[in-house]
């Protein structure tokens, strides 16, 4: 059910509802890492090069720390291959980590205490919108950054 061209792709929880799906045409790539800690390293530069490529530099510090959170949280939870996908479309630059892990990621509490957990808080944080959705044997956690500079730009309109 899958439409990768303006389709919906439909989730069970509320929470994550349907969301739409750039073009590919625009802008790009895929990445799969093994489950070693460089893996969060490794895709940090992935996406730093690549916004470089698709100037988009205003973007990636951002897009790497979201990244580098996401690609953290596969490697503690799933312990499995992983892969990074980059979409830059319509405004919009979404970024995507694939595991093996079911379970959602969950927006935890952030305290001063705290010494982990503030992974999906930041990207709660600072994403234009972020969700998940299961894929195959895993789940794919994604999340969106506006590429056009103003308000509201990347965000979808409502009907």
């Amino acid at each position: 059910m899958l439409q990768l061209s303006g389709g919906l792709l439909p989730d069970s929880a509320p929470h994550f509802a349907s969301y739409f799906q750039p073009s590919l045409g625009a802008g790009h790539l895929c990445v799969e890492y093994d489950p070693r800690p460089a893996a969060a390293a490794q895709a940090r530069a992935a996406v730093r090069r690549q916004l470089e490529g698709w100037g988009l530099l205003d973007q990636a510090d951002t897009a790497e720390l979201l990244v580098s959170e996401l690609v953290t949280n596969a490697l503690v939870h799933a312990e499995s291959r992983l892969k990074l996908t980059l979409t830059a479309a319509h405004g919009v630059l979404r970024c995507e980590v694939s595991d093996t892990d079911r379970r959602p990621p969950r927006v935890r509490r952030v305290t001063e205490t705290s010494e982990s957990g503030r992974g999906m808080f930041l990207v709660e944080a600072l994403a234009g919108r972020w969700g998940c959705h299961r894929d195959g044997p895993g789940k794919t956690v994604w999340f969106e950054l506006g590429t056009c500079g103003s308000a509201g730009c990347g965000r979808r309109q409502p009907a």
